[in-house]
């Protein structure tokens, strides 16, 4: 073979190498994009896509009452009296920071609804309800309470004013079951006598039962 047969062998050779290597390297590329993880990206757009989805909306009205927390001892001595437990559905009106809820899961197992009108509210009892890990057990609704359906209830506790209370009092007659219990934090119900009064550092709290048949007086 002459001296230029030979070169162009090897020139060949190498050449054909070279573009071999280089294609493997080039697949290699590909096939390591292709199996990586999506796990970071997948997080990241769900993330994305939670924090972009709005849990509240604006406020449709100003709030029928100020926002004042109740104390826990008096949250627990609602649901004490209350009898609150795993079987029940608690929905609490006006349910601010969302104590009342959360605590009744976290305490005893009961599923819960809080409803209040003021969206900072409804987020901060969501964030609270994760602290406590209760998620799983209660639901913090932005609605009217006058809007709102009670009848899953089981228990229904409410811090408002008197007006409110004599205002809401024919719906949840209405809507409730017989049987239902009704907890208020200091204020009373009018001519609807309460079962139970109890006195808790100083604050009142009335515990009543829907009746069987309502009396015409109260509806």
């Amino acid at each position: 073979m002459s001296f230029k047969k030979v070169l162009f062998v090897l020139v060949t050779g190498v050449s054909i190498t070279s573009l071999g290597i280089a294609g493997c390297t080039t697949q290699q590329r590909d096939l390591e994009a292709e199996v990586q993880p999506p796990t970071l990206t997948g997080q990241t757009e769900t993330a994305q896509t939670q924090t972009s989805t709005p849990t509240t909306q604006p406020q449709e009205r100003p709030g029928d009452v100020p926002y004042v927390p109740t104390p826990q001892p008096v949250v627990d001595a609602m649901l004490e009296v209350a009898k609150v437990g795993k079987n029940d559905v608690l929905y609490d009106l006006g349910s601010g920071d969302g104590r009342i809820v959360n605590t009744a899961a976290q305490k005893y197992g009961t599923r819960g609804v809080g409803i209040d009108i003021d969206p900072e509210r409804v987020q901060e009892a969501n964030a609270n309800a994760q602290k406590a890990g209760v998620t799983d057990r209660v639901q913090f609704v932005q609605q009217d309470l006058f809007n709102t359906d009670f009848s899953e209830a089981t228990v229904v506790t409410l811090y408002l004013l008197p007006e409110i209370n004599l205002k809401l009092r024919p719906k949840l007659l209405r809507e409730l079951k017989p049987g239902t219990r009704i907890v208020s934090h200091s204020f009373d119900m009018g001519d609807w006598k309460p079962e139970k009064t109890l006195t808790v550092d100083g604050r009142q709290v009335y515990y009543w039962v829907v009746p069987e048949k309502v009396p015409a007086n109260l509806q």
